[in-house]
């Protein structure tokens, strides 16, 4: 449905435009739209600019069973208050199972990718595979990754579904702006016990 011409065509065009602007075209090209969150630091913004746009877009919520108590108060708190239509996905072994048999394994252990795989690649790719969307909502930042660098605010995914990052060339201090503004919340004590650091990717982008 799309090529890489599109895509350069769509990142030339919206280069310089709104997270609300780039949203719009977004859902001109497909209603099929999903946005993924695990709402750790900023993930307010692109959930309430989503559903400014289009109210109730489904929303898919991979979680590991590893937050912090922070992330899920703050979580039931964003939910409410944007009245989001959401999607829950877990991994098929509970958090007090899998400590038991392998615990949080260093990225450097031969477990890891076991771990990555249940805790957060199989829940994604089950929620995808049953909403099959053509539009992916993320809110993938330059800066973050080498890999996120590369990207631009439109992307295809490994399956080829439109990867769209509103927020893509913001900075935090405009991030911080917007969540005030739009009077949103904010958490930073989150978890990914997938990295071992912010700028390593963990598998669902790269």
């Amino acid at each position: 449905m799309f090529t890489e011409n599109k895509i350069e065509e769509l990142n030339k065009s919206f280069e310089k435009a709104s997270p609300s602007e780039i949203i719009q075209k977004a859902f001109e090209l497909s209603n099929e739209a999903v946005v993924t969150t695990n709402f750790r630091p900023y993930e307010a913004a692109i959930l309430h600019a989503v559903n400014s746009v289009k109210a109730k877009t489904t929303v898919i919520w991979c979680d590991t069973g590893y937050n912090t108590p922070q992330t899920y108060r703050h979580a039931e708190q964003v939910i409410k208050d944007l009245d989001l239509n959401v999607f829950l996905y877990v991994p098929k072994q509970t958090s007090s199972h899998r400590d038991v048999v392998m615990g949080i394994p260093s990225v450097d252990a031969p477990e890891h990718a076991l771990f990555t795989e249940q805790v957060k690649l199989e829940p994604f790719k089950r929620a995808m595979d049953e909403h099959k969307p053509k539009v992916w909502f993320t809110n993938l930042r330059q800066g973050q990754t080498a890999f996120r660098n590369s990207i631009g605010i439109f992307s295809l995914s490994k399956d080829g579904v439109l990867k769209v990052s509103p927020f893509y060339f913001w900075a935090d201090e405009k991030l911080d702006a917007y969540l005030e503004e739009n009077n949103l919340p904010n958490e930073f004590k989150y978890f990914d016990p997938t990295k071992a650091l912010e700028n390593r990717e963990c598998g669902l982008h790269a």
